[in-house]
């Protein structure tokens, strides 16, 4: 097992007891929340007449459901009405913080933990939601859980797991003009699998990882479970601390700076830990990636072929023909030339400030292809009100893009925000599921922001680095 890792330190310093079923039991240092996957857990609490242990460690928002287009209220969804007044109902009762779209705070909830400052170095942090590991880019021990962990959160602060191997993959060299952090993360999982990580939580690091600000390595960590892996960190550094500085719960305490950053520099790996498997990734030779297929791992560079089956390894062999056949693609083609009918700039993967910046500098001066219906959905409303600020949003409206609020949105298409019969979708999410985005005939391909903005503008899956001068992010 690993030894003087970032993952043992804080496994170790929140352990309360071991289990006798073989599991650790461990407090919580942030419970995050949101109205899909909370109705159930308060319900039971309800039950058993229980109240929220920790109400100022737990913080909600609203995300999943969420209108993007209009968020007046009533929403006009009435299922999402419900959920949104469950919820409301649930925090005011518990007297748990709610960043609602009143207060200028709500967003996606692995947007928001990060820019108030939640979200800090040596915390564990649980969510019922799979992307929880995004708040690992911040040298966090962070998971997704299930209704009734949510449940034991709630009741007692503490949740039960099983502790996993660790993992380093080192990412060498520099990263070349148009490739970024969602490069990087798609190139891991195809390499090592869906599946790959399962049993392990995966630590990032090497140069091109420390050069990346928190906006990318927060985009690596969120996809470390589309490769299988329980969770995904980066040890925190000055990046990271120059990030919490600036944030609310750093700012509105003049002394929390200097008090935690001892221990969240205590919290590293140590140069001489002990993983139990190592794997390289030069980063130099990543190009631009997208999936040509119906699963994260089912990508390709941009000037690469597509497989074929028979080429695979026999248990991928089925899979890979039943995705070719329903995204239309042949192999030994690229996926240059790939037609699209839908532009997503959003999820909690790729909806940040440096993530819209980017687009937009690929968009500045042109327009969306006439046969794109492209939308912007940023992750929270402060990163609406900071892209406003800039002018971002006249760039994207100026080229045709329909600029939203925040919420999830087409990610995984639980609003009005959907693919419609067989469209294919440019997306900057992390899912390409079949029926993630709303429509069981759908079609998405998975991509970087800027990717998204180039194939917005040409109306077809492009090679950025043909269109535009854009940096390594």
């Amino acid at each position: 097992m690993s030894a003087g890792t970032l993952y043992d330190k804080v496994w170790d310093r929140h352990l309360v007891a071991n289990l006798p079923d073989g599991r650790d039991q461990l407090f919580v240092g942030l419970h995050l929340i949101h109205e899909v996957t909370s109705p159930q857990a308060f319900g039971m609490l309800r039950e058993r007449d229980l109240e929220v242990a920790y109400p100022d460690l737990t913080h909600a928002t609203v995300d999943h459901i969420v209108p993007t287009a209009d968020q007046s209220r009533p929403f006009a969804d009435d299922a999402a009405e419900e959920m949104m007044r469950e919820l409301e109902d649930n925090v005011g009762e518990a007297g748990i913080d709610f960043s609602d779209p009143t207060t200028g705070d709500q967003g996606i909830v692995h947007v928001i933990g990060p820019e108030q400052g939640l979200t800090q170095p040596g915390k564990t942090i649980v969510c019922g939601d799979s992307h929880t590991s995004t708040h690992g880019a911040f040298g966090a021990l962070a998971f997704g859980v299930g209704t009734s962990q949510i449940r034991d959160v709630l009741a007692t602060g503490t949740v039960a797991m099983e502790k996993k191997k660790v993992r380093r993959i080192e990412v060498a060299g520099d990263l070349g003009p148009g490739v970024t952090a969602k490069d990087v993360i798609l190139t891991i999982i195809r390499r090592l699998g869906t599946e790959g990580g399962v049993g392990y939580v995966y630590e990032y690091g090497g140069p091109a990882i420390e050069a990346m600000g928190m906006e990318g390595r927060m985009s690596v960590c969120n996809m470390s479970v589309e490769g299988g892996a329980r969770a995904g960190y980066v040890n925190p550094d000055e990046t990271t601390y120059e990030w919490l500085r600036d944030t609310d719960a750093v700012r509105d305490d003049p002394d929390a700076f200097e008090r935690l950053k001892p221990y969240w520099e205590s919290v590293r790996s140590d140069p001489d830990a002990d993983y139990d498997d190592v794997v390289e990734i030069d980063g130099s030779a990543i190009e631009p990636v997208v999936t040509w297929g119906t699963t994260p791992g089912q990508g390709v560079g941009i000037t690469e072929p597509i497989p074929d089956p028979d080429e695979l390894p026999p248990e991928k062999r089925e899979t890979a023909r039943r995705a070719q056949e329903h995204m239309r693609v042949d192999p030994g083609e690229t996926m240059r030339g790939y037609d699209v009918d839908v532009a997503f700039l959003g999820s909690c993967t790729n909806a940040r400030l440096a993530d819209l910046r980017a687009a937009a500098d690929v968009v500045d001066g042109r327009e969306v292809h006439p046969d794109v219906r492209a939308m912007v959905v940023p992750g929270s409303q402060r990163v609406k009100a900071a892209a406003e600020a800039e002018g971002l949003d006249g760039t994207f409206r100026e080229a045709g893009f329909d600029w939203r609020d925040a919420g999830c949105s087409m990610c995984l298409g639980m609003n009005e925000d959907q693919l419609v019969g067989d469209e294919a979708c440019a997306s900057s999410s992390n899912r390409n599921f079949v029926g993630r985005q709303g429509s069981k005939d759908g079609r998405t391909v998975l991509m970087s922001p800027v990717m998204v903005a180039a194939a917005a503008v040409e109306g077809e899956v492009t090679d950025v680095r043909e269109l535009a001068e854009v940096p390594a992010a």
